[in-house]
């Protein structure tokens, strides 16, 4: 017998005849806040995200690619790569865009890579959502909008509906029945890039953004 299979027959020895009972999570867990407003739980959002050195601005459902056109001028973002085939995607308009290339992304990441790390100032995605707990961004990529996009450009630009804000990542899970069902990648963002790998010194934008950027929508009254 092999150490593998002398490792996996030990490992199965030791498994229980039943397995444990899940708990009943709805009788043992009370999310913090019940009842609160879509503005109480994006302020718990936003300071949340905020004291991880991300910024927050406000805008509406028809002004924000404006908003995003002179986020971009004021950062001086050369070149924007963007998910084209998108529902925010298809709202970016290059003439609304004097001081920055809008490229869309189109190829394989093997095909982008140099100019992923060289020549792109910044990536634009939409969220899936975004807890309000932790301060923290849910993405889903797809074909169209690749998790290359909000992990390598120095700048990320996240497009986020208040109404998709949960309380708690508890709240996600039933939500969304991942119970049933995994999303294939969910990112999990809450802030720029960070690491305290030297020394335990906090440091930012080491390996990924250096800034993170949040455009929130539907921003006005309670969900729906």
């Amino acid at each position: 017998m092999s150490a593998r299979d002398r490792i996996l027959a030990k490992l199965r020895a030791a498994q229980p005849a039943q397995p444990n009972a899940m708990p009943d999570l709805d009788a043992h867990y009370t999310p913090r806040v019940r009842g609160e407003s879509k503005a109480e739980r994006l302020a718990r959002f936003r300071t949340g995200i905020e004291s991880f050195h991300a910024e927050v601005h406000i805008s509406s459902e028809a002004d924000w690619p404006a908003l995003l056109a002179r986020l971009c001028a004021d950062k001086q973002v050369a070149t924007m790569l963007y998910g084209a085939d998108t529902p925010a995607g298809r709202r970016l308009d290059q003439a609304a865009f004097p001081a920055t290339t809008l490229r869309p992304w189109v190829g394989q990441v093997e095909e982008l890579k140099a100019d992923l790390f060289h020549r792109v100032d910044a990536g634009f995605t939409q969220t899936h959502g975004a807890i309000a707990e932790t301060g923290t961004l849910m993405l889903w990529s797809s074909e169209a909008e690749p998790r290359t996009l909000s992990l390598v450009p120095p700048i990320h630009f996240a497009l986020l509906d208040a109404a998709t804000i949960q309380p708690t990542f508890f709240d996600v899970l039933r939500t969304e029945n991942w119970a049933a069902g995994l999303p294939t990648n969910a990112l999990l963002i809450s802030g720029p890039s960070k690491t305290a790998d030297i020394q335990q010194t906090l440091a930012y934008g080491a390996h990924g953004p250096k800034e993170l950027v949040v455009i929130v929508i539907n921003a006005e009254g309670d969900a729906q």
